[in-house]
């Protein structure tokens, strides 16, 4: 009969802490080298950007790459209604991404236990959440 294995809980949860800890700092700390290069980044953009305008061309090319200017659109509405109304008039309903809300989706069948959409993916699984000593 193999021996019982035992744990020091508190000790594990002492060691969970420190590494959340340290990950929130390294984190943090390559959160600011991000931003300062996306700031670098943003300028030197905006002087390619300025140099394709001023002589009229999309692309050109350098000795150590090309860099090209193209128009990237985003689309959102401040009327749901309306934008419904208008998908549903149209019949174009592949405006809209295919996902599911999960926070709304939970909540429905929960308060709707004998209702099962057809084709509901669910995945469960448990977690671990770990609280400092206060």
């Amino acid at each position: 009969m193999p021996a019982e294995i035992t744990y020091d809980l508190d000790r594990l949860v002492s060691v969970y802490i420190k590494i959340r800890d340290k990950k929130a700092e390294v984190q943090a700390a390559l959160k600011e080298q991000e931003e300062e290069l996306n700031t670098k980044l943003k300028k030197i953009e905006q002087v390619l950007l300025l140099h394709c305008k001023d002589n009229g061309v999309e692309s050109v090319r350098t000795e150590n790459g090309t860099f090209y200017r193209s128009v990237k659109s985003k689309f959102s509405t401040n009327d749901w209604e309306a934008m419904g109304k208008f998908i549903l008039e149209h019949q174009v309903p592949d405006l809209l991404e295919k996902r599911i809300h999960q926070g709304n989706m939970k909540q429905f069948l929960e308060e709707n236990p004998e209702l099962l959409p057809p084709g509901l993916n669910s995945d469960s699984e448990y977690t671990v959440t770990v609280r400092r000593k206060k």
